[in-house]
């Protein structure tokens, strides 16, 4: 059974398609903010946040000049790449009032036949406190790479990084009689829920793949939850990192590797 689009995936933009751009400019009325990425870049590299109203007009003044805009938001990339706008989704679920989200693994282990394989990962939180209205982009992207940049780091790196099991036992205690919640949903429902949203990807892109015996990718599929228990994905990456500069990294990724191979 297919989901649709609206129920996993923030509302999203491609700024390269004139009718997406255009269709954008008309939502920058409303108090709200978006992220904007590259669609093409890894570890943070080239986002940063929209906030309408105040960021509006300057993006509909410049969006007519795209190269232009993102030159003056000094971006590190080439301002020509394409780009995509996407609801920023302001009510995360917090653990210890930290916004988090979960890297799982989608493994394309054949493509003649098509053989797929889904492996758990890990939860990655932010040095700080959640706080939406911060200018901090360590505040509201995870990844280990942007998290390096915050002063704390250092001190709390191994606390920036849980395992699915520890995950589940911390939704199991404070989350589960509250919400009502299933026992073990971090294992059962939000990882069922995952399964569907990659093998629906999976479906939609697979008539690009190239086709032959031997090919295999893994990808980095990245799962935000929202304070309903409401499951997005965030995106899905190729050629994930595999860095191990912590300890419960120190243990997934090496047998991630592995078991992959």
């Amino acid at each position: 059974r297919l989901l649709k689009m609206k129920d996993f995936f923030p509302e999203s933009f491609r700024l390269d398609l004139e009718d997406e751009k255009n269709a954008f400019l008309k939502l920058c009325k409303e108090e709200q903010i978006w992220i904007c990425k590259p669609n093409s870049s890894n570890r943070g590299r080239g986002i940063f946040l929209l906030k309408i109203p105040a960021a509006g007009n300057a993006l509909q003044l410049n969006l007519g000049n795209t190269e232009e805009y993102l030159l003056n938001k000094k971006m590190s990339h080439k301002a020509s790449q394409a780009r995509i706008v996407q609801r920023y989704i302001q009510q995360p679920l917090l653990l210890e009032g930290k916004k988090f989200d979960v890297r799982s693994y989608l493994l394309i282990a054949c493509t003649a036949p098509y053989v797929l394989f889904f492996a758990q990962g890990y939860v990655r939180l932010s040095c700080v406190n959640y706080d939406a209205a911060s200018d901090d982009l360590t505040v509201h992207l995870t990844n280990q790479y942007m998290q390096k940049k915050n002063s704390l780091y250092r001190d709390l790196k191994d606390e920036t990084v849980w395992r699915m099991e520890h995950f589940n036992s911390y939704v199991n205690e404070k989350f589960r009689k509250t919400n009502r919640l299933p026992k073990d949903w971090v294992f059962t429902v939000f990882t069922k829920r995952m399964q569907q949203i990659m093998l629906q990807c999976f479906l939609a892109a697979k008539h690009k793949l190239v086709c032959k015996l031997g090919y295999f990718d893994l990808i980095g599929c990245d799962f935000l939850i929202d304070e309903n228990f409401k499951v997005w994905l965030l995106e899905m990456n190729s050629n994930p990192a595999l860095h191990t500069n912590c300890k419960v990294l120190k243990e997934i990724i090496p047998a991630v590797v592995y078991e992959s191979l």
